[in-house]
C-alpha cells in the first residue's frame, strides 16, 4: 500500500513536531521544512527520492511568504507544479485565503486548527486525487464539449488541444459542473460534491476558483459561455458549446 508522503513548510518547530508525529500515527510519512527556499529544493528534489503527494504551507515564513512560495511551486516544470497545496492561514483574514487560492492553493486553514481537522482536509485531497473528484463518474472518462475536453483519467484539460492550466481543486470543481451540465447548481451543492461535507461560513472561495478556471477555458472570461452565473442561485455549465 502507498504510504503519502507529504511536505510541511512551516517555521514554528514545534507546531511542525506536533503535526508530524499526529500524521505520523494514521500513516502519513512528513518531512519538514522551516523555509520558503529549502521546501522548494526539498520539492524540487526529495530526499526519499519520491515527489511529496501534498504540501502544507504556511502563509507566514521568515523568507519568502507563503503566497508567493505557492505560486513558484505553480510554475516548476514536470509534476511537481501540480502537487495539491494545503496553505496554513492567519485566523480571520479572508483576503489572505482568497489571495492564496487565486495564485494555486487547493484548500487552506485557519490557525490555530484542530489535528483532526488537518487529516480529514488532507485526505479529502488525496481522496479526490486518487478517485478523480467524482463517487459514480460514467464509463468514458473523457468528457467533450465543443473544443473543450475534460480527460478525468489523466486529470487534464484541453481546449482545442492546448492544455488548460488548473489546480487539482479547480479540475474537481470543473468536473463537478460538467458531469451535471445543463443543471444549475448552488455554492452549496458544488463544494458539498467535491469536498463532501457542508460549505463552512467563507464561501468567497468557490467565486475565486470558477474565476480562475473561467481564465484557463473561456476565450472571453468577462463574458463566459461556458460556466455560468445564475445570478442569486449559482452556476451552470453550458451543455452546447463552442
Amino acid at each position: 500500500m502507498h504510504t503519502h508522503q507529504l511536505l510541511m513548510i512551516e517555521d514554528d518547530e514545534r507546531l511542525a513536531n506536533m503535526v508530524s508525529e499526529y500524521l505520523g500515527q494514521s500513516g502519513l510519512q512528513v518531512s519538514h521544512m522551516a523555509d520558503g527556499a529549502s521546501g522548494l529544493s526539498a520539492l524540487q528534489d526529495p530526499a526519499s527520492g519520491q515527489s511529496p503527494d501534498l504540501v502544507i504551507l504556511d502563509l507566514m515564513l521568515p523568507d519568502l511568504d507563503g503566497l508567493e512560495v505557492c505560486r513558484r511551486i505553480r510554475t516548476l516544470s514536470g509534476p511537481a507544479a501540480q502537487v495539491p497545496i494545503l496553505m496554513l492561514t492567519a485566523k480571520g483574514d479572508p483576503m489572505d485565503r482568497v489571495i492564496g487560492l487565486e495564485v494555486g492553493a487547493d484548500d487552506y486553514l485557519p490557525k490555530p486548527f484542530e489535528p483532526r481537522e488537518l487529516l480529514a482536509r488532507i485526505r479529502a485531497i488525496l481522496r479526490r486525487r486518487v478517485d478523480g473528484g467524482s463517487a459514480a463518474a460514467p464509463a468514458s472518462q473523457v468528457l467533450r464539449f465543443g473544443s473543450l475536453e475534460i480527460d478525468r483519467d489523466a486529470r487534464a484539460v484541453t481546449i482545442s488541444g492546448k492544455p488548460a492550466d488548473l489546480t487539482s481543486y479547480q479540475f474537481d470543481l470543473l468536473v463537478t459542473l460538467a458531469e451535471r451540465a445543463g443543471r444549475v447548481l448552488s455554492r452549496d451543492q458544488i463544494m458539498e460534491a467535491v469536498r463532501g461535507r457542508e460549505l463552512e461560513a467563507f464561501d468567497r472561495s468557490i467565486d475565486v476558483h470558477m474565476g480562475r478556471i473561467r481564465a484557463a477555458i473561456e476565450a472571453d472570461a468577462k463574458n463566459p459561455r461556458r460556466i455560468l452565473t445564475v445570478r442569486g442561485v449559482g452556476y451552470v455549465f453550458a451543455k452546447q458549446q463552442d
